[in-house]
């Protein structure tokens, strides 16, 4: 069978290869420490738990739900009021089947074939997915080390900017683990209003920030409403992966037009995963904070533990990842990835899978209690592989 000439814009998922190596090496009885997909390891909230079960048991909640319910998009509303200090009205909201589908679907609403859109580099895999799907054209604009891995929008050419639809702005960032600052928000707005660019900010990571700062919301910035919209997921801070829970949040023309794709394609989430959303943006914050503690924990084990080995792994600020150059001697971060597995059992993702500025890194997740990342930095110590000289 010939396939459409659309499928022609993807390569191999990274993350499938991975596990299949996991797998592999796990049936030969080798033990793998798993700091490469981002799922948390934290206990769900009882109360989360409690009140997807109890919707469960309801007969009425396995219809389709044809859409948001009244209680949810209140439930967002209150959050952003409470957690960001914004105020936001239901017209302003769409949930969608976690931030992945969501920035996935969401060129089709806003490009036609050919459109330019803005992407960071390096970028979580579905930003070029998403483009790639709606047939636009991906410009890359680099996040370097030599500008604390931020956005610089006075890079992007004046040319480029004015035919950019939308611009993806992923701060706190996977994978490279910077957060945006009020100056670098108040760049971006101003950006997208001269050049008349939609930003549409990945905001999944705002509970996982790091040494003392306070993690935020697009819209706190003056002005980010009128040009922007976000995604809101709560897998993270919430530990709810699974329940695929996430929302389009801003411009209400923006809002309607996702809702109106998504009305083509699906009839709404499931009942008892809204009532678990509920439950989620109603209830007490204080597991979500010392969520945050237990991350940095895992932060300075990891990072501090292989700086004392000799990679020179600096501090990530945010987000569940740590963005580590690949040691002294080598160059191909995919070779690396399959060595450190092979030899040590630790299992990451190369910095190539992340966009045109990825190689020469690997993104190590926070996904392991300090003990075991203590324990997988000695596998890596006594290998030895972090010794090897160009």
């Amino acid at each position: 069978m010939k396939f459409s000439k659309r499928m022609d814009r993807f390569g191999d998922e990274i993350f499938a290869a991975l596990n299949e190596k996991k797998a592999e090496l796990e049936k030969s009885g080798k033990h793998i420490f798993n700091l490469s997909i981002g799922t948390p390891d934290f206990e769900t909230a009882d109360h989360i738990k409690r009140a997807m079960a109890d919707a469960a048991l309801e007969s009425k909640n396995w219809r389709y739900s044809l859409g948001d319910i009244p209680e949810l998009l209140n439930a967002v509303c209150g959050y952003y009021q409470r957690r960001f200090g914004v105020v936001i009205t239901p017209d302003q909201i769409a949930s969608c089947n976690g931030s992945q589908e969501g920035i996935g679907h969401i060129g089709m609403v806003l490009c036609d074939e050919g459109d330019t859109v803005l992407l960071p580099t390096p970028c979580y895999p579905v930003f070029m997915a998403g483009a790639k799907m709606a047939g636009a054209d991906p410009w890359f604009y680099p996040m370097c080390a030599d500008n604390g891995f931020l956005p610089r929008v006075s890079d992007i050419p004046e040319d480029v900017a004015r035919r950019a639809k939308y611009m993806v702005v992923s701060l706190p960032a996977n994978p490279v683990g910077s957060v945006g600052t009020p100056e670098v928000y108040r760049e971006i707005v101003e950006f997208a209003k001269k050049y008349d660019v939609l930003i549409i900010h990945d905001n999944a990571y705002s509970d996982i920030i790091f040494d003392g700062v306070e993690g935020n919301s697009f819209f706190n910035t003056p002005g980010a409403m009128d040009v922007g919209v976000e995604f809101f997921s709560l897998s993270k801070s919430f530990n709810v992966t699974g329940a695929r829970i996430s929302f389009l949040v801003g411009r209400s023309d923006v809002v309607a037009a996702f809702r109106k794709l998504r009305s083509q394609i699906d009839f709404g989430m499931f009942l008892p995963v809204q009532y678990a959303a509920i439950a989620a943006l109603n209830g007490p914050l204080l597991q979500v904070k010392e969520q945050k503690m237990k991350y940095q924990e895992r932060r300075d084990a990891l990072c501090g533990g292989l700086r004392a080995i000799g990679w020179d792994v600096p501090d990530s600020h945010g987000s569940m990842f740590v963005w580590a150059p690949l040691p002294k001697g080598y160059t191909d971060s995919m070779d690396f990835c399959l060595k450190l597995v092979e030899e040590c059992g630790v299992l990451c993702t190369p910095g190539s899978s992340f966009g045109p500025l990825g190689e020469g890194y690997v993104r190590f997740a926070l996904t392991l209690p300090p003990c075991e990342i203590a324990a997988a930095i000695e596998e890596i110590k006594c290998s030895g592989l972090t010794k090897q000289q160009i």
